[in-house]
């Protein structure tokens, strides 16, 4: 998986755990994620930010620290799919 692939992975999971943090499903699919950046691609640390249209993502990859956006709404689209399907709001 390439590495820009798996932070928007995580990064979706991630919204969504914050959004429904009794969503065990959620959380270990983030943390799947989260063990490739750090298994495949050697990520050291990472951490987010946002503004208005984009969430940031800063990590250090072998000894470098890089910085990696995207597009806010597109990030939160698996969120709202999730949210306006009522099979998962129950």
């Amino acid at each position: 998986m390439k590495l820009e692939d798996a932070f928007f992975n995580w990064l979706q999971m991630k919204i969504v755990e914050e959004a429904r943090p009794d969503d065990r499903a959620a959380k270990d699919t983030r943390m799947f994620f989260e063990e490739i950046l750090r298994e495949d691609h050697a990520i050291a640390w990472f951490e987010t930010s946002e503004d208005e249209t984009r969430i940031h993502i800063d990590y250090e990859a072998q000894g470098t620290s890089k910085k990696l956006f995207f597009d806010k709404e597109h990030a939160e689209q698996l969120l709202h799919d999730i949210n306006s399907n009522p099979k998962y709001n129950q």
